[in-house]
C-alpha cells in the first residue's frame, strides 16, 4: 500500500533534509533554555544549537558582555555564557539591569564626582552572602545579592553615594553600606523587626532600611527612612516614609535620577533636590527656578511636622544690556498647605543676603519651609531696583513650586521596647569608624561666578531641626 501524500511530505521534510540556515535563524529566536533544550532532541538540533554566534544575543542581554570582553577572555561566546551563569545564574532576572546601573553610576561620578569612585568596594563572593544569611538567620533578596556582587555598597565616608543634604545648621549624606557593616545592624527589635538598614548617614543616625519579612504592617522588601510616632503610647511605635518597593527599583530609579542630572552636584556632591521642569519663571531677563526636598529626619507625623527643603536658581540672560544689572531688596510668599489655609510672608533679602544679578550671573540659595498638612506649595515673587537707575524698582515672578511628602505607614509593632529610637541610632553609630573626607563650605548661598572651590574638614552642628523659613 503507498502511503498517504502527507506522510511523504513529512519524510521528504525531515529535520535532517532542512537547510542551516533557516534553521540558524529560527533557533536565533530561542532565549537560552529553550536553546540548551534543543541540545537534547536529537543531533541535529544539538549541532546547531552548539553554533556559537546564537550565544552572542544571550551574553549580550544577560551578561552585558562586550566583543572587547570576549577578546580578552579568549573564549567562545557560548563558553562564556555557560561559565557565567555558572556563577551568576541564580540572578540572570536582575543582573543587566544593575549592572548598566552601576556602570552608569560609575560613568558619570568619574566625569562629576570623581573622588567618590575611591569609595566604592569590589565585589563579594557568593559564599560572603550565604555566611551573612547565616548570621542573620534571614533570607536576602536575590536583586539585593546581585547588586553587592558588582559592588559591596562603599567605605563609611564624607560624601556618601545615596545623596547628600545641606542647610545652614544641618546636614545628612547617606553612605550605601556594605554587606558586613548592613548586617551588623540588622533589625530583630520591636518596630524594625527583620529590617535591613541599606544606607547610612554618619552625623544624624538616618538610615534607608529594607524589610526582609512581611511584618509590623510593611510588605516584603519594602524600603522606608523611619522615625519614632511621638504621640504612641508603644515607644516602638515608628513611622515609616517609603522610599522604594524592592531593591531593584530604589537603587536603578536613584541611579537614573542621578545619571540623568535630576539632581544637582554641588562641589562633588550628589544633592537630593527635585526639580520640576515647569517650575521655571521669566521675567524679563531674569529666570527663577526651584527644586525641592523632604527631609525625613526633620518631620513628624504625630504630630503632623513636614519638613521641605528647596533650593532656588535666580539667574540673568546673558544677552542682557549691562545696563540690566539689578540688586534683590526683599521677597514676598504666599504659602498654602493642603486645607487650603494661606501664610504670607514678607521680608528683605534672601538669607541675609542682596545679591547682585547681572548679564550670564546666576546666584543660588537654599531655605526651609514646614507643613501640618502631607503637602502645600509656596509662590511668590522678588522686589528688585535697577543699579542704573536707583529708583527703577520691579517684581521677578517666583514660579509656584509643591512639596509632597512620599507615601508613609505607621508600624503595627505591639509589646515593650527594649531600646529607644534614638538609643539604636547611638549604638548603630559607634559600631561605625568614622572616617570623613572633606566636604564644601557652607551651602545656604552660592554665587556661581566664583571659581573658586573652597573646602573645609566638615564640621557638622548637631541637627536642630530649625532653619531660617521662608527666606
Amino acid at each position: 500500500m503507498a502511503a498517504p501524500p502527507d506522510m511523504e511530505l513529512c519524510s521528504a521534510l525531515s529535520l535532517e533534509l532542512l537547510p542551516t540556515d533557516p534553521l540558524l535563524l529560527i533557533l536565533s529566536f530561542l532565549d537560552y533554555r529553550d536553546l540548551v533544550s534543543c541540545c537534547y532532541l536529537n543531533r541535529r538540533l544539538n549541532q546547531l544549537s552548539n553554533h556559537d554566534p546564537l550565544w552572542k544575543r544571550h551574553c549580550k542581554k544577560y551578561w552585558l558582555i562586550s566583543e572587547e570582553e570576549k577578546g580578552r577572555r579568549n573564549q567562545s561566546w557560548k563558553a562564556i555564557f555557560i561559565s557565567t551563569y555558572s556563577d551568576l545564574g541564580r540572578y540572570i532576572h536582575y543582573y543587566a539591569t544593575l549592572k548598566k546601573a552601576w556602570d552608569d553610576l560609575e560613568k558619570y561620578l568619574g566625569q562629576w564626582c570623581p573622588r567618590m569612585i575611591g569609595s566604592l568596594k569590589e565585589s563579594v563572593r557568593e559564599e560572603d552572602l550565604d555566611a551573612v544569611e547565616a548570621q542573620i538567620h534571614c533570607k536576602l533578596p536575590d536583586d539585593y545579592r546581585c547588586s553587592f556582587r558588582i559592588h559591596n555598597g562603599q567605605k563609611l565616608v564624607v560624601p556618601g553615594l545615596m545623596g547628600s543634604m545641606a542647610l545652614s545648621n544641618h546636614y545628612r549624606s547617606e553612605d550605601l553600606l556594605d554587606i558586613d557593616t548592613a548586617a551588623g545592624g540588622f533589625q530583630q527589635r520591636l518596630g524594625l523587626k527583620q529590617c535591613l538598614p541599606l544606607t547610612f548617614c554618619i552625623h544624624t543616625g538616618l538610615s534607608q532600611y529594607m524589610a526582609l519579612e512581611s511584618v509590623e504592617g510593611r510588605n516584603k522588601y519594602e524600603i522606608f527612612y523611619q522615625c519614632p510616632d511621638q504621640m504612641a503610647r508603644n515607644p516602638s511605635a515608628i513611622v515609616m516614609f517609603i522610599t522604594g518597593t524592592s531593591y531593584l527599583e530604589w537603587f536603578t530609579s536613584y541611579v537614573n535620577k542621578v545619571v540623568t542630572g535630576g539632581y544637582p552636584i554641588i562641589r562633588d556632591q550628589i544633592f537630593r533636590y527635585v526639580h520640576d521642569k515647569e517650575c521655571v519663571a521669566t521675567t524679563g531677563d531674569i529666570t527663577v527656578s526651584v527644586s525641592t526636598s523632604f527631609l525625613p529626619e526633620l518631620s513628624s507625623v504625630h504630630p503632623p511636622h513636614y519638613f521641605f527643603t528647596y533650593r532656588i536658581r535666580i539667574e540673568m540672560s546673558k544677552d542682557a544690556l549691562p545696563e540690566k544689572a539689578c540688586q534683590l531688596d526683599s521677597r514676598y510668599w504666599r504659602i498654602t498647605n493642603a486645607k487650603g489655609d494661606v501664610e504670607e510672608v514678607q521680608g528683605p533679602g534672601v538669607v541675609g543676603e542682596f545679591p547682585i544679578i547681572s548679564p550670564g550671573r546666576v546666584y543660588e540659595y537654599t531655605s526651609c519651609t514646614t507643613f501640618s498638612t502631607t503637602s502645600g506649595y509656596m509662590e511668590g515673587y522678588y522686589t528688585f531696583h535697577c543699579l542704573y537707575y536707583k529708583d527703577r524698582f520691579f517684581n521677578v515672578t517666583i514660579p509656584r513650586f509643591h512639596m509632597v511628602c512620599p507615601t508613609f505607614k505607621v508600624s503595627t509593632a505591639a509589646g515593650s521596647c527594649l531600646h529607644t529610637i534614638s538609643g539604636l541610632s547611638q549604638d548603630f553609630r559607634r559600631s561605625f569608624p568614622v572616617a570623613l573626607t572633606v566636604v564644601d563650605e557652607d551651602q545656604d548661598s552660592t554665587g556661581t561666578d566664583d571659581s573658586r572651590d573652597r573646602r573645609r574638614v566638615l564640621d557638622i552642628p548637631a541637627p536642630s531641626g530649625c532653619c531660617p523659613r521662608h527666606t
